[in-house]
């Protein structure tokens, strides 16, 4: 039997086990509803999830959109997310598909000043990123890049010194490997 010193031992010497933070991507198919948007944003408002990126989109199956979601936080938040994702009538499938073989990609377009003595550097450096130079003009080019975030991170930080005009990323869109296409089923 525990005396009353052995359990206040107990207490302070107890390990504490703590989560790492990391990125989890959330991906969830929902009905097309116009409101469905607002209650899933207005979800991670009140609970105060730290979202990095939230991007709708439609998807193969008609009246529904895919939502792909990268959440900043431990594998209990991420958990959390889904649980309350699942409460949204409108939520049909929701998967983290963080660990799994998934293809990640975001674009962004970059208006970047260039002038003459700069152009052909820029240029070479979109080819380096196999980016796409989509217009040009006398001050500036706009490029459009795809790729994971840390490629279109690179790329930022090099055009920095040039001058970026305008910047517009869309977010993380991501998708399992293989043949199903579908978002499977979890928790």
């Amino acid at each position: 039997m525990a005396t009353q010193g052995d359990q206040k031992r107990n207490l302070y010497t107890q390990v504490k086990t703590t989560e790492v933070k990391t990125e989890h991507i959330v991906v969830a198919l929902v009905e097309e509803t116009p409101l469905v948007f607002s209650r899933i944003a207005g979800l991670f408002r009140r609970r105060g999830f730290n979202l990095k990126s939230l991007t709708i989109g439609q998807c193969e199956q008609p009246g529904m959109s895919r939502m792909t979601i990268v959440i900043d936080g431990t594998k209990t938040d991420t958990e959390q997310v889904i649980k309350q994702l699942y409460k949204i009538i409108e939520v049909v499938k929701v998967s983290d598909v963080s660990f799994d073989q998934t293809v990640v990609r975001e674009l962004a377009l970059v208006k970047i000043y260039a002038t003459k003595s700069t152009r052909s550097e820029i240029m070479q450096i979109v080819d380096i990123f196999r980016a796409k130079i989509v217009d040009v003009r006398h001050d500036s080019l706009l490029v459009e890049i795809t790729g994971d975030s840390i490629k279109v991170d690179s790329f930022l930080d090099l055009v920095r010194s040039f001058g970026i005009k305008e910047l517009a990323r869309t977010g993380v869109t991501a998708m399992n490997r293989g043949v199903s296409g579908e978002v499977r089923a979890s928790i």
